[in-house]
């Protein structure tokens, strides 16, 4: 039979329960299983879908550990900012970067974050920077520490992508993530990894960690070049 066409599948008798299959063996559906609303033995609604793959009312014991809270894309920006969203509600927020470029060759993407909602950024922060390079040409392959781009409790903004290539077949992409920024005890620990084709033309692998050292919330988070524009798609992440 290919296919079993039902309004209501229902248990005979007064049992709740509908059992598929006999106890002990696996039930395998090799093809399609349909349905608007699934339930679990208590009626307690897991997901419902409206047909189109898109999800509602998603059991929080269900639901992802990783949860996408907002997207911005640039295209030929100044800054793009995240003045929502950051909040006590995560522990971890996890930015991801897709296909960066700086409209200056060799330009530099940098962030900073804020404690009034992006009214003003500008927060103390210690940082440490290395890179990883191959060049094409196979001339120079290296592992260094960038002491022109680490902070040491400075308020300047944290650069992440540097010497981005603006060609087409350059570009960057890489993650950050913030731990705890709604934190008024602690100070906020931050990663970030990137990679990117760089304008020598080489590929670069660039680490960046710190801290930003206040015990005030964090609730905004900037990302613009040192000069120029920027282009390319970020994605904010909250983390359980």
């Amino acid at each position: 039979m290919d296919k079993l066409n039902v309004n209501t599948i229902e248990p005979e008798g007064a049992t709740t329960t509908l059992n598929v299959g006999i106890s002990g063996k696996n039930v395998t559906i090799t093809d399609n299983l349909k349905a608007n609303t699934l339930k679990d033995a208590g009626g307690n609604t897991i997901f419902t879908s409206d047909g189109s793959g898109n999800l509602s009312s998603v059991n929080s014991g269900f639901g992802s550990a990783q949860v996408l809270l907002s997207t911005q894309t640039a295209s030929g920006s100044a800054s793009v900012e995240f003045t929502s969203g950051i909040d006590g509600t995560y522990k971890e927020y996890v930015f991801d970067f897709t296909s960066m470029y700086s409209s200056v060759d060799g330009g530099q993407i940098n962030f900073q974050v804020s404690t009034d909602g992006g009214s003003s950024y500008g927060v103390t922060a210690t940082t440490t920077v290395f890179q990883a390079l191959h060049t094409e040409s196979d001339s120079v392959a290296t592992l260094t520490y960038r002491t022109a781009y680490d902070l040491a409790q400075s308020t300047s903004d944290q650069n992440f992508f540097f010497d981005v290539g603006n060609a087409a077949d350059m570009g960057s992409g890489g993650i950050l993530h913030l731990f705890n920024p709604a934190s008024t005890t602690y100070v906020k620990n931050f990663y970030a990894e990137g990679s990117l084709a760089s304008s020598h033309p080489a590929a670069k692998n660039v680490f960046v960690a710190g801290y930003f050292n206040t015990t005030s919330a964090l609730d905004a988070i900037i990302f613009r070049p040192a000069s120029g524009t920027i282009s390319g798609k970020i994605k904010m992440y909250g983390m359980k």
